[in-house]
């Protein structure tokens, strides 16, 4: 695995690049970065290119300008055409969004669909956000503001995981507190706002001529269960993987499964 960096709008931008072969972009969630992509790296590295950033704001990375959903999208093309030739880049990039990477993943393909042969929405989904969920991130906000990251860290992580999980693996869960809970908060804000004035973009789904994945978290508080199963509809072609046993974070709760879900999609689109 080797990490490079990328400038843009003069900030340096960090990502992982390992193994050969189909172009395979993995885009991190909120409130994380790269390293939630752990358990999957070493296998999805033997049969493809594997890259892997730090989103604007995120791990290693600065924040950049325009920090929407549209903006981070841009970000990550520019990566692209830096470690792809444009004749590969026309043909054979697969990207994978984890929660709001789900959302930059959208805007990606609403924008730039002939540069997919297939994406995914990895505990994600198409659908804008309800009244509800705005005044929960608003909410999420003024937290923040008012008590800082690591606050803010300690008390949503657990959420993300099943009770089980949780009560298994505290020190996971303690580490990942750690690690996160040193977030720039104006990032955190950024990307609450920017999920918040993000659209519906199920007409994405809906025209997008090639394979979508759906990874979905039977339990999975952030993106309710009926929602991931009425978008699975829409796509002409869907694939559709179940985590049983998961809440909001599959490739931790269920990383084999994920993996194998992951690996089987490439296959699907690469055969």
């Amino acid at each position: 695995m080797t990490e490079k960096s990328i400038l843009i709008q003069g900030k340096s931008i960090y990502y992982t690049v390992s193994g050969h072969g189909t172009p395979v972009v993995l885009l991190h969630g909120f409130a994380e970065d790269g390293d939630v992509w752990r358990y999957q790296q070493a296998a999805l590295s033997k049969c493809c290119k594997l890259i892997i950033p730090d989103l604007p704001g995120s791990g290693k990375s600065a924040m950049i300008d325009d920090m929407s959903m549209e903006g981070l999208a841009t970000c990550i093309k520019e990566i692209i055409e830096k470690e792809i030739t444009r004749e590969a880049m026309a043909t054979s990039v697969i990207m994978i969004g984890h929660s709001m990477g789900g959302y930059i993943t959208l805007a990606f393909a609403e924008k730039h669909p002939d540069l997919l042969l297939g994406f995914g929405l990895f505990h994600s989904t198409a659908f804008p956000d309800t009244e509800e969920k705005r005044a929960n991130r608003r909410r999420g906000i003024a937290f923040i503001q008012t008590h800082g990251s690591y606050e803010f860290i300690k008390q949503s992580t657990p959420n993300l995981f099943t009770k089980s999980y949780v009560n298994k693996n505290s020190t996971i869960i303690s580490e990942m507190i750690a690690r996160y809970g040193s977030f720039d908060p104006l990032a955190l804000v950024s990307y609450y706002e920017a999920m918040i004035q993000r659209p519906d973009r199920t007409a994405v789904l809906q025209s997008f001529n090639k394979p979508i994945l759906f990874i979905i978290g039977k339990n999975d508080p952030a993106i309710p269960f009926e929602d991931s199963m009425k978008q699975c509809h829409i796509p002409q072609e869907a694939v559709i993987q179940l985590m049983q046993h998961s809440a909001h974070m599959g490739m931790w709760e269920e990383k084999d499964k994920s993996t194998d879900s992951l690996l089987s999609f490439l296959r699907h689109i690469t055969v």
